[in-house]
């Protein structure tokens, strides 16, 4: 059995646009084409590779093709490249990595401003949890990701990075407000900033502290340099990177509320495949992460 890569192709443009008239426009077909190849994809493997959802989903099967189309996609445009030849006409491949929030508000994106310099690349990036990205390798949904799962992912590499440290902060106002009495017993009442509700590093704080995590009222904000804002401006206390907080340190906006960091080791992963252009990448993305990120102990 052989897969033609068009229907591969036309799978993955309809996960990537989440409909199959998006895929359609991005193909410069007809949405009774996309449908046509995925049908024709389907009868030919025997299975069903898409879920007709709003958004259209990937099948376990699918996620296999797509996972194929992408690394085919890649070799494609790498040995263009080696040939000397201009990849599709000038055209950008994309690549689509994972990353966890606090990176992709502080260091990521530097290193992929240089690369998008000196390669004929644009990034498709994926945000989730840190120990959730892992996961969208596996899927094939992206090649490449910031993750804090140090065991390579089936298919992949792995390069550690460092360690996010993060130190509880709070504004000197809301210390006065709830911690200045008794601060062991103000931590229980006291309202803190959670990302989300995957969002642990809070309760692994408290745990040092003492405190039972289930008890303080909590916030929830799911953006980076929103959640930072809201400890800045008192809404409630949090883990922050030193990225993020050392400048309202120094300037007396923020303080520590002390007990120990909590350091959060992250690796970079990605595809096994003998691609320049991957390989550019990682270093890159290598090279920044050891650079700011705090070393291993």
């Amino acid at each position: 059995m052989r897969i033609p890569f068009e229907l591969a192709e036309t799978l993955a443009a309809a996960v990537d646009e989440g409909t199959l008239d998006a895929a359609a426009r991005r193909l410069h077909i007809t949405p009774s084409a996309v449908s046509q190849r995925i049908k024709a994809l389907e009868e030919q493997l025997g299975r069903l590779v898409l879920v007709r959802s709003k958004p259209v989903r990937a099948t376990d099967a699918g996620a296999a093709v797509i996972r194929l189309a992408r690394q085919a996609a890649l070799l494609e445009h790498d040995t263009l490249v080696e040939l000397g030849d201009d990849p599709a006409d000038g055209a950008r491949i994309s690549v689509p990595l994972a990353v966890n929030a606090d990176s992709l508000a502080t260091w990521f994106l530097e290193p992929l401003a240089r690369l998008s310099q000196r390669h004929p690349v644009v990034f498709d990036l994926h945000r989730d949890d840190q120990d959730f990205t892992a996961g969208l390798l596996e899927s094939g949904a992206v090649m490449g990701a910031v993750t804090s799962r140090g065991a390579p992912v089936a298919g992949c590499r792995v390069s550690t990075l460092g360690a996010m440290r993060y130190e509880a902060v709070a504004t000197p106002g809301y210390v006065e407000r709830w911690l200045a009495d008794d601060p062991a017993r103000g931590l229980v009442d006291a309202p803190l900033v959670d990302f989300d509700r995957r969002d642990d590093l809070q309760n692994v704080w408290l745990e040092s502290q003492g405190i039972e995590p289930v008890r303080p009222p909590r916030h929830y904000v799911p953006a980076s340099n929103d959640f930072a804002t809201a400890v800045r401006l008192g809404l409630g206390w949090a883990m922050l990177p030193r990225f993020q907080s050392h400048e309202a340190i120094e300037r007396g906006e923020l303080v520590l509320l002390g007990g120990e960091p909590v350091d959060v080791m992250l690796h970079w992963q990605q595809w096994n495949l003998r691609s320049p252009l991957l390989d550019a990448i990682a270093d890159e993305v290598v090279t920044e992460g050891r650079r700011v990120l705090a070393p291993v102990r």
